[in-house]
């Protein structure tokens, strides 16, 4: 399938509605409406039209969404089939949770290969997962075909392992550092600062303690990530 220019926030939501879909088809669902699949997903129900409107005419009035088609629509729009290999880069305390996590709700992306500049940690595994010098970093990431790595160094040493990591091919970078990379701009960086997120959301529960649903609150999010 040819891809399709759609927002970014859309195509963030996308996933989840393709994991939502598949536990409706586990058991047996036939169809379902924007309506349900706000209730479940805390997401408004004109988002959700307005998502799926941008993929083409994929429910009907009346009657909503065929849970079966509408599975395997996103399951070609999003790639499902093929199998997304991934590098970590920084096996710290975050970095060992997250080889441990190693997206075992996705059966399209992996984790292969973790890496590190500790001599104490390098040769070790961690639930299987090898964690490897940095000088073999190009060598590995050409052989599993990895196009994206997930950031989780200190701060201090972020940009220059980025740049070691932009020098190896990499196209994409999931950084978890709070530092703000310079990289080239052919390099996608999407920034996890789990400080901010924590307190953002302490600020709304605070600020709109009963005013404002999640629904409404994920909705201002969202513009919010537009600006």
């Amino acid at each position: 399938m040819e891809d399709q220019k759609i927002p970014q926030v859309t195509a963030k939501r996308l996933p989840l509605y393709y994991r939502y879909l598949e536990k409706l088809h586990a058991i047996g669902k036939k169809r379902v409406s924007s309506a349900q699949l706000s209730e479940a997903l805390q997401i408004d129900p004109a988002t959700i039209r307005r998502d799926f409107s941008y993929l083409g005419e994929l429910g009907k009035k009346g009657y909503g969404y065929n849970v079966n088609y509408l599975l395997q629509f996103l399951r070609d729009f999003l790639r499902q089939d093929e199998v997304t290999n991934v590098v970590l880069v920084g096996v710290g305390n975050l970095g060992t949770a997250l080889l441990r996590y190693n997206f075992y709700r996705s059966h399209n992306t992996k984790i292969v290969a973790g890496f590190d500049n500790d001599p104490a940690k390098i040769g070790t595994e961690v639930d299987g997962i090898p964690v490897l010098s940095m000088d073999r970093f190009k060598e590995v990431t050409e052989l599993h075909n990895v196009e994206v790595a997930i950031l989780t160094v200190p701060a201090s040493v972020a940009q220059a392992t980025a740049q070691q990591i932009v020098e190896a091919g990499i196209r994409g970078i999931l950084n978890f550092t709070p530092a703000r990379l310079n990289v080239p701009p052919r390099v996608r960086i999407h920034h996890i600062d789990l400080t901010t997120e924590l307190q953002t959301l302490i600020y709304f529960l605070k600020k709109f303690p009963d005013e404002e649903t999640e629904a409404e609150t994920a909705k201002e999010m969202d513009e919010a990530h537009k600006s």
